[in-house]
């Protein structure tokens, strides 16, 4: 199995592209789109999805293509998890939490070995002519290390801000879904403290277990089902009621 995760949308010819690329070099590969449609460069939306995801999937390889730097100095490469799954695309953080969520980094090579690579590769799309190709060889059983030069200075994303005091938790958005919900990047374990009548934002909240729980349109913080905690409104739109997006923080008192 081929996992296929990029922010290139689908209005274009972009995943079709790679598709067929996957498609002729690895033609008994099943490949499974998890999303075209991490917003343009966003990196770290691209890394929580991953990671969010992989571990439900058969072990195989994860292509995802995030790359904001394509065609500057920063490396292709390609990580082995723990679970013997492997990982393929840019050297931006993108592919480490997932190999986290999969047990931890193994092996992790530069892409060096252009003749995995296409004839003839553009500046503008490594997904098609770099990291596809690599892809696809690694899923037909070509070995890791004959993909490149082994690194151990893979880039690692920052982590994001949480903090925990006796009646409050700050935390920073980590992402926002297509519902509205707003995950923090406290895990679920930050919320046991955290009675039932709580404040987001100065704004009164139910915590709970589902959104059914509270009354319509009514704000709640909850454990997702990725294990971090959450603001919902039930039935409605958490971020634009609060008006947040990725990287803004979230003060829960109680």
């Amino acid at each position: 199995m081929i996992s296929f995760t990029t922010d290139y949308g689908l209005s274009d010819g972009f995943v079709a592209a790679c598709h067929g690329v996957l498609a002729r070099l690895a033609p008994q590969a099943r490949v499974l789109d998890i999303t075209h449609l991490i917003p343009p460069g966003d990196v770290r939306r691209g890394a929580a999805i991953l990671a969010q995801t992989v571990p439900s999937l058969p072990r195989g390889v994860h292509l995802a293509v995030v790359d904001p730097g394509v065609g500057t100095a920063r490396r292709p490469i390609a990580i082995a998890a723990a679970d013997g799954s492997l990982l393929v695309g840019p050297d931006n953080g993108l592919l480490v939490p997932a190999a986290v969520a999969l047990g931890g980094v193994g092996t992790a090579v530069a892409l060096t070995n252009r003749s995995w690579f296409a004839p003839q590769v553009s500046h503008t799309f490594h997904g098609r002519d770099i990291f596809a190709p690599v892809a696809a060889r690694l899923s037909e059983g070509a070995a890791l290390l004959d993909a490149g030069e082994e690194i151990t200075d893979w880039v690692t994303l920052p982590q994001p801000y949480v903090e925990q005091t006796p009646g409050r938790l700050v935390a920073e958005v980590q992402t926002v879904d297509h519902f509205g919900n707003v995950q923090l990047a406290a895990t679920a374990a930050a919320l046991s403290p955290i009675p039932a009548d709580v404040a987001v934002n100065g704004a009164p909240a139910l915590h709970t277990t589902t959104f059914g729980n509270a009354d319509p349109n009514a704000l709640v913080l909850l454990a997702d089902s990725a294990g971090y905690a959450a603001v919902a409104v039930n039935g409605g739109n958490a971020a634009e009621r609060l008006a947040l997006s990725p990287g803004d923080r979230v003060t829960i008192t109680y």
